[in-house]
């Protein structure tokens, strides 16, 4: 359970930025190209509008190959701060959940029952991972539940969401249960 999904797994940075990384060296490679044909054509002809207007040209060109650059690497970089972030996130939520967990006196099977249905794993699911009948699963889930004070699985996801959108404030209240707690399949 600790390998994402591959579909849903992100590229590596450097996988993502090869193309653009790709397009400056073609970039470069013009560039050089055209200020070497420019720098001929002076020599050999002198200056006239053409030779002029071949100038402003590769200009624009060196111009823009730079300008792409600065913001490949600006790129790259929020990419980078972006993903320690999310990777920090990642894990103070992990840290929040656990913790409500234990404030919610979760035993361990219901523990790792409530984190597999967090996930989004069906009971048939978590009973295959788990290696537990789906009736086992039920009853952990059911309990959960109860301990957590929601009637089924969109409350108790809602439960952490809300928390994410309070800006982990601490100011979350457990929803009440409007009847029993019921086991969503």
């Amino acid at each position: 359970m600790s390998r994402a999904d591959p579909m849903t797994r992100p590229l590596p940075l450097r996988r993502k930025a090869w193309p653009l990384i790709a397009v400056l060296a073609l970039q470069a490679m013009a560039a050089v190209f055209f200020v070497g044909d420019v720098l001929f054509d002076i020599l050999d002809d002198g200056l006239s509008r053409h030779i002029l207007f071949e100038v402003v040209v590769c200009t624009a060109l060196v111009a823009g190959m730079v300008f792409g650059a600065v913001e490949v690497r600006r790129t790259v970089e929020l990419v980078r701060s972006q993903g320690a972030a999310l990777r920090v996130a990642s894990g103070e939520l992990h840290q929040v959940i656990t913790a409500q967990f234990r404030a919610w006196g979760l035993t361990p099977a219901e523990t790792d029952v409530a984190m597999l249905a967090l996930k989004g794993l069906d009971v048939a699911e978590i009973a295959g991972v788990r290696g537990a009948a789906q009736g086992t699963v039920r009853a952990q889930l059911t309990r959960v539940y109860a301990k957590a004070g929601v009637s089924g699985r969109a409350q108790f996801a809602a439960f952490f969401v809300e928390d994410l959108l309070a800006q982990g404030t601490g100011s979350h209240t457990a929803p009440h249960s409007a009847g029993p707690a019921q086991v969503d399949a």
